[in-house]
């Protein structure tokens, strides 16, 4: 039964198509369709030569994200045009030649090819562009076909009732794919537009900073609500709902919302930004490699990482030590014996230390800027001396220099025979009657 039922499906569209063939009608409706590819085709080509911004293969890939986005629609020119005289000839077709089917089905096929080239050229993770083609396109098929309405009407007969809430097929499959949609498009357009905020030269680096978190933070509003619309939930009536909670959660979101808005405070006044050495008021430090709107992430030298709620900087003291200039003024302790030619020392010193690559030096540094070495005091068992010098950066970490000069002071001092003193105590024996 199976074979002859395919046997006389085959028969009835063999008969179909002879008759097809037959009309001169199915004749005109090709020259149309070959005559728009043509047209098309030419209109496009003049345009991408007459705006090269419209020409993909000429850009560079490390370019603005719009001049890129702007090249990329110049692959689109060409199956528009198609497409748009298509669905004239469609109109044209039907009156003129009381059939438009080949016309028709061009232009079917000419809009499923442009839904995949835009997923070629527009989507690049691997696992969302599979899904709008496998997915999307069918859908799409069923639409051109107008199949799709009875499709909705079956998904929708198949629901269950939980209660006073009604879950049908439909809803569930609607707000996945729309729901996926709206995130992934999200999220597409959050990182264009942090992308674009960057390449801003004439905003500073904190500005782009606020202007790239509260676009951020405006994208996944604006996609919130509108997927709470395909959920089908009324908004006016989830306001009213907010309203009624919102003073009960805000004690329990006080912490949240003090955070955000420390972020976006700090963001403003750029008391702090990537990069700067911050010691907070405990005495932990590190440096800043991260703002978020809720905290901020701190890289110690010893490879740990501290997440910091934005409140701190706000409510409580902390020291940024490269805020304004990375320029910073260390010292260097040591002592010799109290024989020792300090005058002769002081400029060995200061030829030592100023000899490191990472130390100021030379003609062109200011003189409160040269590496200086003087007395500190005197001790019990010798001349306490330090040098202070200025460097790039944070002694620290990959920075460290401070280890290095103790050890060239020290081999400098073992080379011109001075002595660094050990500790010295004065005993003296009594007899009974207290005499030495």
């Amino acid at each position: 039964m199976a074979l002859e039922r395919i046997s006389q499906i085959a028969t009835e569209f063999g008969e179909k198509a002879n008759i097809a063939l037959s009309q001169p009608e199915t004749y005109t409706q090709l020259g149309m369709i070959i005559l728009i590819y043509a047209l098309s085709f030419v209109i496009a080509s003049r345009i991408r030569k007459y705006a090269p911004a419209l020409n993909a293969r000429g850009v560079d890939p490390a370019a603005h994200p719009i001049k890129r986005f702007i090249s990329k629609l110049g692959n689109l020119i060409f199956p528009v045009l198609a497409i748009f005289l298509l669905r004239i000839s469609v109109e044209i077709s039907e009156v003129a030649l009381d059939q438009g089917w080949l016309v028709q089905t061009a232009l079917t096929i000419a809009i499923l090819l442009l839904f995949n080239s835009i997923i070629n050229d527009f989507i690049g993770h691997k696992v969302v562009a599979r899904l709008f083609r496998w997915l999307g396109m069918p859908l799409l098929f069923l639409h051109m076909l107008d199949l799709l309405g009875g499709l909705v009407e079956i998904l929708e007969s198949i629901s269950v009732n939980i209660g006073n809430i009604e879950l049908s097929a439909y809803g569930i499959v609607r707000v996945a794919i729309f729901g996926s949609f709206l995130f992934w498009l999200g999220r597409i357009s959050s990182k264009t537009g942090r992308e674009i905020i960057s390449k801003q030269e004439n905003l500073d680096i904190r500005t782009r900073e606020v202007a790239s978190k509260l676009f951020e933070f405006a994208i996944f509003f604006f996609i919130f609500l509108l997927l709470l619309q395909v959920m089908g939930i009324n908004l006016t009536a989830l306001a009213v709902f907010g309203g009624a909670i919102g003073v009960g959660i805000g004690f329990g979101l006080q912490a949240i919302a003090s955070n955000f808005i420390s972020g976006i405070i700090i963001l403003l006044d750029r008391s702090v930004s990537i990069g700067d050495y911050v010691e907070l008021d405990d005495g932990r430090t590190g440096v800043v490699r991260e703002l978020n709107m809720r905290s901020t992430t701190l890289e110690t030298y010893d490879g740990k990482v501290i997440v910091v709620p934005n409140e701190k900087f706000i409510v409580e003291p902390f020291t940024n030590w490269t805020h304004k200039d990375k320029s910073q003024r260390y010292r260097v302790d040591f002592s010799v014996a109290y024989h020792s030619d300090i005058r002769k020392l002081v400029e060995i010193i200061r030829e030592v230390v100023a000899s490191h690559p990472q130390v100021f030096s030379g003609e062109d540094v200011p003189i409160e800027e040269l590496p200086d070495c003087e007395i500190d005091s005197f001790g019990d068992s010798g001349i306490n001396m330090f040098v202070e010098f200025w460097m790039e950066g944070i002694d620290d970490g990959k920075n460290r220099v401070g280890g290095d000069l103790l050890l060239m002071i020290l081999e400098a001092l073992q080379q011109h025979g001075y002595e660094i003193p050990f500790p010295q105590r004065e005993v003296r024996v009594l007899n009974k009657e207290g005499k030495i």
